[in-house]
């Protein structure tokens, strides 16, 4: 079969017809009846039931989408590449970020590299580690930021700044003493606010706590550390966060490393096969130094 032949019975198989077909591939019905019938005698074997204007799967159909689907998708991923290396033609710069970064450090950033770059056009976006990586390797982002090294060959991932998971507590919670002090798990009192199962950091925290022989019972679970964050403020309990949302919060909260220190590197992620333009590098060392900064500022 030929990829426009996948690509037609791909649509059909999808939406049952081939007006709707059509529709999905932005061709004409007749068109669509003519690839299929051409892919059919090359097959020499009909793969659909016509009945009543509908299309049902006759088993070989069935077996064939399985086995060209991860192609129909590599060939999705081609085009997006595609599209988007011919949108560049005016200097770019796309950044894909967590949302721990994305709130925490990138404002103060882009506004320092602005300054100098005020022309560049940027395109900013949030997404998870696992998503950041596909956008990376398909050529949709230049660079991204993460607090996790994905381990991917095809990703680079530099450490740019580092700091410890850090407790955040409501104003007035402890003493100015004991907030010089670190907390380990015996020092975690109140109400608890955790992160979801698969939060590698959370695990990390809930790992070093059992080491101290202490369970953690977090009756509030979020998503996001800025929830959190943003509950403890609220005077809903108490967190253990990234350094950076630590570092970034109002005075309605104290903070302290956590005991023992779980250190936590703040990433530069790039394609290994794409380096930075000039002015990208740049808004990649503007971010680094507002997140060492904003370190510094919480260690004060």
């Amino acid at each position: 079969m030929r990829l426009r032949h996948i690509e037609v019975f791909h649509a059909i198989m999808q939406v049952g017809t081939i007006s709707g077909a059509a529709q999905v591939l932005h061709i004409s019905q007749p068109a669509v009846t003519k690839v299929l019938q051409h892919a059919e005698l090359q097959l020499g074997m009909p793969l659909f039931e016509r009945v009543r204007g509908k299309l049902y799967p006759k088993p070989e159909a069935h077996r064939l989408f399985v086995e060209t689907e991860k192609l129909h998708r590599d060939l999705q991923g081609i085009r997006r590449l595609a599209a988007s290396l011919k949108g560049r033609a005016l200097e770019t710069v796309r950044l894909v970020s967590t949302p721990t970064i994305a709130l925490s450090v990138l404002p103060e950033a882009m506004t320092s590299w602005r300054r100098e770059y005020p022309e560049t056009r940027c395109e900013l976006g949030t997404h998870h580690t696992s998503e950041i990586v596909n956008a990376l390797r398909l050529g949709e982002a230049d660079l991204a930021l993460s607090l996790q090294d994905p381990r991917h060959p095809g990703i680079v991932a530099e450490p740019i700044a580092h700091g410890v998971m850090t407790v955040i507590a409501p104003a007035g919670s402890w003493t100015e003493e004991e907030c010089r002090m670190p907390v380990s798990a015996d020092g975690l009192a109140g109400e608890l606010i955790g992160m979801t199962d698969n939060d590698p950091l959370g695990e990390l925290l809930v790992a070093s706590c059992e080491a101290q022989g202490v369970t953690p019972v977090f009756n509030t679970v979020v998503q996001t550390y800025q929830i959190a964050r943003s509950l403890v403020e609220a005077g809903a309990g108490m967190a253990v966060v990234d350094p950076f949302t630590a570092a970034s919060a109002s005075d309605k909260l104290q903070r302290r490393p956590w005991a023992p220190a779980i250190p936590v590197q703040l990433y530069l992620l790039t394609a290994s096969h794409s380096p930075l333009s000039h002015v990208a590098r740049e808004l990649a060392n503007s971010i680094g130094a507002t997140a060492r900064k904003c370190l510094e500022r919480g260690c004060q």
